[in-house]
């Protein structure tokens, strides 16, 4: 008996689920909200709409955030392929003394696991253990067919800046093959930031870790009382806002949010700036021997259906030129014929059948990986669920078991 523990130890020291997975996490203590984006791959081909109803996500939102073109006639309807990368806009809040999103709701089918939910779905944004803890479930295989569940999504806000500048933070799911200084230049940034905002001790990650990244972006001034107070756009894309009637767009060549009225056939209340002629986005310029007078007509936030204009006046060193727009490009059809097809998902688009569940804490407690970590800033976070889920063979589980039993 006393050599068969030490070699159960040594062959759970072999295997993979004692590699946990790390996830950034940010402490907080208000109830203030912000706009973050989840990086999310498709799993199937899935419709625009189908992709919403997953994340219960308008879906202009989601082609908006994306730059993807919503005139295309019925884009809600056009299928994307397997594989492809979305940013998914999710509002990031406080639950449980660190910043997570709350709105996602899922309804299982028959072929549902919580692992499958959260591997397959949901593209490793959330692990098994954490959606069973947002659930209250206390057998992780008695899951109920048609069962709504509470997704609780990774997100991180820190003043929505970074280094002093605007910023809107992504939520990355480290692949296969990937590695910091590779992720740092698809996203345009640097190694050093991305260590610095996910207290890393080194630069090196591995599949399945959830990252945040800072992405520039254009912040709005809106007053608080305003429904789309804290709007943040990220560099290189746009959104659309006040029940659809006005469009902003963030670069490129500068971080300032422009806004105009967005192409949607939908009924909005005047965007003329109040004492002039000059509608929303409209910007003249007069040349002076002192410079410039620009008089321009901004968007300053909905209320209550009202779209808020702000006229102003300013003298600057030049005229500035023609406004630039972000590259809008038609969604993509396919990305490869080889690409993996899992079963469709079965997204909500409401909770039928009774209150869901209030959600309970969804993240284990977190460390803080070696070196030093910004004040109240990000900390690693391990998933148990992540080793759980790896006890694929049953001689590893018989063998786990028998460890505890001996160990208890």
């Amino acid at each position: 008996m006393a050599l068969l523990i030490p070699t159960l130890l040594l062959h759970l020291l072999s295997l993979p689920f004692l590699v946990l997975s790390k996830s950034t996490i940010e402490p907080c203590s208000v109830s203030d909200t912000c706009n973050a984006l989840a990086g999310y791959t498709l799993y199937t081909d899935l419709k625009v709409s189908e992709v919403a109803a997953l994340f219960q996500v308008d879906p202009i939102l989601i082609l908006t955030a994306n730059a993807f073109d919503i005139s295309i006639p019925d884009v809600e309807n056009h299928i994307l392929p397997s594989g492809l990368f979305l940013n998914i806009p999710t509002l990031c809040s406080c639950a449980d003394g660190i910043r997570k999103s709350l709105s996602t709701r899922y309804q299982t089918r028959p072929s549902d696991t919580l692992s499958s939910i959260a591997g397959s779905v949901y593209g490793g944004l959330a692990s098994a253990d954490q959606i069973s803890e947002a659930n209250s479930i206390t057998d992780p295989f008695a899951v109920q067919v048609g069962q709504t569940l509470v997704i609780p999504l990774p997100c991180t806000c820190f003043n929505s800046t970074d280094n002093f500048l605007p910023a809107i933070y992504l939520s990355y799911v480290v692949l296969a093959g990937d590695t910091v200084p590779g992720i740092a230049a698809r996203y345009s940034t640097t190694v050093t930031d991305i260590m610095n905002v996910n207290a890393m001790g080194s630069p090196v990650v591995k599949a399945g870790d959830i990252l945040a990244i800072p992405l520039p972006a254009c912040a709005s001034s809106f007053p608080r009382y305003a429904s789309d107070f804290g709007l943040a756009v990220a560099n290189g894309t746009y959104a659309i806002t006040a029940s659809h009637c006005v469009q902003c767009s963030c670069g490129p060549g500068n971080l300032n949010l422009y806004c105009t009225p967005a192409s949607l056939a939908v009924s909005c209340s005047s965007m003329q700036c109040r004492g002039s002629n000059l509608m929303l986005g409209n910007v003249t310029s007069q040349p002076t021997s002192a410079g410039c007078n620009v008089t321009s007509c901004s968007y300053d936030g909905s209320v209550n259906g009202t779209i808020l204009t702000r006229l102003s006046t300013s003298l600057q060193p030049r005229c500035p030129g023609p406004q630039q727009f972000p590259l809008v490009v038609p969604p993509p059809t396919y990305l490869s014929p080889d690409t993996f097809l899992a079963p469709g998902p079965s997204p909500v688009q409401s909770q039928p059948g009774g209150p869901v569940p209030t959600p309970k804490t969804s993240f284990p407690g977190a460390f803080n990986s070696p070196g030093f970590s910004p004040a109240s800033g990000p900390a690693g976070s391990t998933s148990h669920a992540a080793a759980l889920n790896q006890l694929n063979h049953p001689v590893d589980a018989i063998v786990f078991c028998l460890l505890l039993k001996f160990l208890l």
